[in-house]
């Protein structure tokens, strides 16, 4: 069993301190999830239910400028992750037929331009994530039955599988240098978080425990991971080692903490929190 560990005004770990007062960007209070900050650090991407719609919304860094990424669009779309340049964007597309959806994966362009599909609908589409080097995607499949990990080419080509388990895999996150994945798994039962090579090997559990464990995020610099974890009885954003050597809790909350999201430089992470009676966008320095 890891050592898991509390402070009460701020955190230590691996030499840096980690602020305990985030700054509220979002006042609206509406269902948020899925942060992604923007390459240049000017933006951040959210899915946001807005008026009964679910779409992939922008807004700058400081939380002024919110507004649909695609306007035109009719039927639901979220979980939307940018292109390593910060010119390309891809996202889940739900395509409703009746009381169905179809999941797929369409990319556009950052301003919302050029959408294309690029994984056709097969069987649940989700969690599309850009590789560093801008060649291909990675995401969750259930089409061999359950959630599972893989790679395409940007081109739509060259379908990989990643992961073969009866448990679901889900949450995936390149790492800064392409050379492994973060992602989340019950395969030992409750949801943990893992990582592994790119090809899908090298698997290495990170965290254990009764709890759950989930949404892994790397560190702009690779040295960490932030993540979601319910240990202290409801969701808060926790911060541990690439090896798992050290963890802590960083927004340590009563209230529902997720969708951690970092800041291309690193300094600061963002997230989505209940604490002020809704859902809405938070951001805590990391020093």
């Amino acid at each position: 069993m890891k050592l898991f560990l509390l402070f009460s005004v701020s955190l230590c770990l691996c030499g840096s301190t980690f602020s305990a007062e985030p700054v509220r960007l979002t006042t609206d209070g509406s269902f948020k999830q899925h942060l992604r900050w923007s390459p240049d650090g000017k933006r951040l991407l959210f899915t946001r239910i807005h008026e009964g719609k679910m779409a992939v919304w922008v807004m700058d860094a400081d939380g002024k400028d919110m507004k649909r990424l695609l306007p035109d669009h009719k039927e639901p779309h979220f979980d939307a992750h940018w292109s390593a340049d910060g010119k390309r964007v891809v996202y889940v597309y739900d395509k409703l037929e009746g009381t169905d959806g179809k999941l797929r994966i369409d990319v556009c362009n950052a301003d919302g331009s050029d959408n294309k599909t690029l994984i056709p609908h097969k069987a649940f589409e989700e969690s599309p994530r850009w590789s560093p080097d801008g060649k291909s995607v990675l995401w969750v499949s259930t089409r061999h039955g359950n959630p599972e990990l893989y790679t395409v080419t940007v081109d739509g080509k060259n379908e990989k599988r990643l992961t073969s388990e009866i448990a679901s895999d889900l949450h995936p996150d390149w790492s800064p240098d392409g050379k492994r994945v973060a992602f989340s798994s019950g395969r030992s039962g409750r949801q943990k978080v893992y990582t592994m090579t790119a090809d899908g090997t090298d698997v290495k559990r990170l965290t254990d425990g009764d709890h759950l464990d989930s949404w892994p995020v790397w560190s702009p610099d690779g040295k960490r991971i932030a993540f979601v974890s319910n240990q202290t009885g409801t969701a808060n954003v926790w911060l541990m080692t690439a090896d798992a050597k050290e963890l802590a809790n960083l927004t340590k909350s009563e209230f529902q903490d997720t969708s951690p999201c970092w800041s291309p430089d690193g300094k600061r992470l963002a997230f989505v929190s209940s604490r002020d009676g809704g859902s809405d966008v938070y951001v805590v320095e990391v020093k």
